[in-house]
C-alpha cells in the first residue's frame, strides 16, 4: 500500500481530509499520542464548519448517480474495500495498535478482519432484502412499498474499535445507496485515513465516501446539526447523544444512536465454573475494557461466591497488560492520559468507600520496558464489597475494571442487574435452559448472551435500551435505517 498523501512535520504523521475522492489539507490541527509511550506521534487535522460543508456538498453531488446503481455493482465495489483491507491487513493493524493502544494480536485477530467482514456482509445483505406487496382486489388496486436511500449519511465513530466500528456505519449506508461523510474520532483517525488510499482503487466514485478528521465540538456538531445530512448514526457516549438529539431536533433527521453500557454477569451455582471464568475474565477486560459490552458488574449466586472470587482474581492476575507488540500481552494501553486517569479515579473512589481490590490498580505493579513507562497502562483490576448505589456500580468506567457481588435469589440477581439507567448488554451463567430463557426475558439488555459472550450474528439487531441507545443496527435494521420506506399504490 503507496504512502500517498502523508505528510510529515518532522517525524510525526500529518494526515489530511479527505473529500471528493481527494486528500485536502487542513491548516489547523490537533495532537494524537501513542498511547503506548504517551508520545506525540500524529497531526490530525482540526476540521469545522467550513470543511464539512464541503464534503457535504460532494456526497450531495455524489448522491444521484451512486443511489441509481444497482444493489449489485454497489456490492462488487464493497467486496473490493474487503479484499484491499485483507491485502494490507499487517498494516493496518499495527497502525490501528499505535494509534488506539490495543494489542496487535487483537487488532490483527478482530479489528481488520471484521472491518474487512463488514463491508462483505452488507454487499451481500443488501442483494437480499425485499419489498411488501398487497393485492386488494376488491379495490382493482395493488399496494407495493419501496425503499429508497435518503442521501448525505453523517457518521460518528468512536476511538475504541476505530475501524471496525468506522466500517460497521459506512458499509451499510453506502450498500442502500446513500452517500456518506464521516467523522472518526480524533484520538483515533488513522486507519480510516489509510483507507482513504483504497477508495480509488476499489472503484469508489468521487464523492461517495467523504471522511472528515477533527473534535466533536466543531466537526461534529457542524455535521450533526447540517441542513443537507438527514440521517446521523453515532456510536459513543450518552452525553454527546444527548447533544445530537437537540443538534437534529429542528430538521426532524433520523438517528441511530449506540450508546454506553454498564454491563451485568449473572452467574448461578449450576454455571459451568471452568468457562464461565474464562469468558468473564475476557468479558471484562479484553481492548482494556474498552468496548461498550465489557462486563463491568458480576453478581453471583452466593453458595458459589467465595469460590468463584477466589478463581476470577486468580485468573484476572494471568491476565497479562504489555507493550501491544508483545504477542503475550493480552491488554495493551488506555486511549489517553485523562481516560486513565479516570478510570484509575473510579478505582480510588472504591477503595475509599470500602471496598476490596483484590488485584490491579494500586495493588499489582506493571513490569514494562523504559519507553513505555509513560504510556497509559493499567492492570486488570477486580473489586469487591461496592454497594449498588456507589458511582463505581452506577456509572460507565470503560476500563478494566469489574466489581463482583453476591446474590441470593433469581428476583434479587434480576432486580440488581437492571438497577442502572444503562441497557446494552448482560450475560447469564447456568446449565438450567428453562432459568437461562426467563432471566434473559426479564433482563432490560438489548443483547442477552448466555453461556457465552460476543457471539454475534451480524443479521440480527444490535442496540440497546434505556439511556445506551436509540434505533438498532444489524442486516435488515441497517438496511431499514438507512433508506426511507414509502407505500406505492396502483389502481387498475
Amino acid at each position: 500500500m503507496s504512502e500517498g498523501s502523508k505528510g510529515s512535520k518532522g517525524s510525526l504523521l500529518v494526515l489530511e481530509n479527505f473529500i471528493g475522492g481527494k486528500f485536502i489539507s487542513c491548516q489547523n490541527h490537533i495532537e494524537s499520542f501513542d498511547p503506548s509511550t504517551g508520545e506525540i506521534y500524529c497531526l490530525v487535522p482540526d476540521s469545522g464548519p467550513q470543511e464539512v460543508d464541503v464534503a457535504v456538498a460532494a456526497a450531495k453531488e455524489a448522491f444521484p448517480d451512486w443511489s441509481s446503481r444497482s444493489p449489485e455493482a454497489r456490492a462488487q465495489i464493497l467486496n473490493k474495500l474487503a479484499d484491499l483491507l485483507e491485502k494490507n491487513l499487517e498494516e493496518f493493524a499495527k497502525a490501528e495498535s499505535r494509534d488506539q493502544g490495543k494489542p496487535v494480536s487483537l487488532a490483527r485477530s478482530l479489528d481488520i478482519p471484521r472491518s474487512a467482514y463488514n463491508f462483505r456482509f452488507f454487499a451481500s445483505s443488501v442483494l437480499h432484502q425485499l419489498n411488501d406487496c398487497s393485492p386488494m382486489d376488491h379495490l382493482s388496486s395493488l399496494s407495493y412499498t419501496q425503499r429508497c436511500p435518503l442521501g448525505v449519511a453523517g457518521l460518528i465513530s468512536p476511538w475504541n474499535l476505530p475501524l471496525y466500528l468506522l466500517t460497521w456505519k459506512i458499509a451499510p449506508a453506502i450498500a442502500a445507496g446513500n452517500t456518506v461523510v464521516a467523522k472518526p474520532s480524533e484520538m483515533t483517525s488513522v486507519t480510516a485515513w489509510m483507507m482513504c488510499k483504497l477508495m480509488e482503487e476499489a472503484g469508489v466514485p468521487p464523492g461517495v465516501v467523504n471522511i472528515v478528521f477533527g473534535s466533536g465540538p466543531r466537526a461534529g456538531d457542524a455535521l450533526v446539526g447540517h441542513p443537507d445530512v438527514p440521517l446521523v448514526s453515532f456510536t459513543g457516549s450518552t452525553a454527546t447523544a444527548q447533544r445530537i438529539t437537540e443538534r437534529s431536533a429542528p430538521y426532524c433527521k433520523k438517528l441511530s444512536l449506540e450508546l454506553g453500557g454498564k454491563n451485568p454477569a449473572v452467574v448461578f451455582a449450576d454455571a459451568d465454573l471452568e468457562r464461565c471464568i474464562e469468558t468473564t475474565v475476557r468479558s471484562s477486560f479484553s481492548n482494556q475494557g474498552e468496548i461498550c459490552l465489557c462486563t463491568s458488574r458480576i453478581y453471583v449466586e452466593r453458595s458459589l461466591y467465595p469460590e468463584f472470587l477466589q478463581r476470577f482474581v486468580a485468573a484476572a492476575k494471568k491476565w497479562k497488560t504489555g507493550v501491544p507488540s508483545d504477542p503475550s500481552s493480552n491488554n495493551g494501553a488506555l486511549i489517553s492520559k485523562e481516560h486513565l486517569e479516570k478510570v484509575q479515579g473510579f478505582v480510588s473512589l472504591a477503595k475509599s468507600e470500602g471496598a476490596v481490590i483484590h488485584c490491579g490498580e494500586g495493588v499489582d505493579q506493571l513490569d514494562l520496558p523504559e519507553p513505555n513507562r509513560s504510556g497509559y497502562f493499567m492492570p486488570a483490576t477486580v473489586i469487591s464489597g461496592v454497594s449498588d448505589g456507589s458511582r463505581v456500580m452506577q456509572e460507565e468506567i470503560f476500563g478494566p475494571v469489574t466489581c463482583i457481588s453476591p446474590f441470593d435469589s433469581e428476583e434479587e440477581a434480576i432486580s440488581r442487574a437492571n438497577g442502572v439507567r444503562y441497557g446494552l448488554s448482560a450475560t447469564v451463567w447456568s446449565r438450567d435452559v428453562e432459568k437461562v430463557h426467563r432471566v434473559a426475558q426479564k433482563i432490560q439488555a438489548g443483547l442477552v448472551w448466555t453461556n457465552c459472550w460476543l457471539v454475534r450474528d451480524l443479521n440480527l439487531p444490535f442496540g440497546g435500551m434505556k439511556n445506551s441507545g436509540v434505533g438498532r443496527e444489524g442486516g435488515k435494521d441497517s438496511y431499514h435505517f438507512f433508506t426511507e420506506v414509502k407505500t406505492i399504490t396502483i389502481k387498475h
